[in-house]
């Protein structure tokens, strides 16, 4: 089962609405979910949107508010909701272009993506406006990221080296110390967890253009590694193959790998190598505050 889309919602909704009982929009957002949606899985009841806010309650807001617009609901209180009679005659079939059609003076917002199916015929998504907020995001973010790996992986290796060290320090594992460059052993840097310096973590970081972590190099990062820790983070700006991944997990040693995908993805949530451009604020009506009354 897939989290719905906020139009298809509509439904849903006007059917726990049918009876004409007035709801809060809290419970009715619950009643909408047990009733019509409780084959999601936990991870998807859990899914969030950019702004935090859970994906499907989100949704089923957003329908919410077409419909009070479109006019099938209203708002008799403030945070309550109830059907109208144009509600309760509501056709089998309830979707965004229907209430277009129908001449409402607000502005819908929209996406439309034409995908080819396997019957060559054009299949419309309607997004609500912060299905639409999140995508931009996440364009933007992941321009971010592309853009980021390319330049990681054409900076002089050594710098490349503090990078990592600096992005674990921003991620809390505490001062680190580079070894030397002439005769590091395969190790770039020590992480101290404690600052007593008992319990270490080993680095290596290797910036590649083309290729791949080898189980080669995993063997030797695990050489390298003194006796006084157990604990190892190899990095890179490629990506392991199998080999060295399965390598990693077998070691008695505990070796994590983190590959450029994931390295860029922790630049971006600790702000290393990046800067906040801009700032929105979305705002929405606080039902709580209202329920005061």
């Amino acid at each position: 089962m897939e989290i719905p889309k906020f139009d298809e919602t509509f439904l849903p909704i006007l059917e726990i609405l049918k009876n004409g009982k007035i709801f809060k929009s809290r419970e009715l957002i619950e009643e909408v979910k047990t009733k019509f949606y409780s084959g999601l899985s936990d991870e998807q009841l859990k899914q969030e949107t950019k702004s935090g806010d859970l994906l499907i309650d989100n949704r089923i807001a957003w329908g919410k508010s077409y419909l009070k617009k479109g006019g099938y609901i209203s708002f008799p209180e403030r945070g309550h909701v109830q059907i109208t009679e144009k509600g309760k005659n509501h056709s089998a079939t309830l979707t965004v272009r229907d209430l277009e059609n129908e001449g409402s003076l607000f502005d819908f917002y929209k996406q439309e993506k034409e995908i080819n199916s396997t019957d060559n015929k054009t299949k419309v998504d309607i997004s609500s406006p912060q299905d639409l907020i999140d995508e931009g995001f996440n364009r933007i973010e992941s321009d971010v990221k592309n853009e980021l790996l390319l330049k990681l992986k054409k900076i002089d290796p050594y710098f490349f080296e503090k990078v990592v060290l600096r992005l674990l320090k921003k991620m809390g594992y505490g001062e680190f110390i580079e070894t030397s460059k002439s005769n590091d052993g395969g190790i770039d840097g020590i992480i101290n967890e404690d600052k007593l310096g008992l319990d270490k973590i080993y680095i290596q970081a290797k910036r590649f253009n083309e290729g791949k972590v080898r189980e080669k190099d995993i063997r030797n990062f695990i050489g390298a590694m003194s006796g006084d820790t157990n604990k190892g983070v190899f990095v890179t700006t490629s990506e392991f193959d199998e080999k060295a991944i399965e390598k990693a997990r077998s070691a008695h040693h505990k070796i994590i790998c983190i590959d450029g995908q994931k390295l860029v993805t922790l630049m971006h949530d600790f702000n290393v190598g990046i800067q906040i451009k801009t700032t929105y604020e979305i705002k929405q009506i606080d039902e709580d505050f209202f329920d005061e009354q």
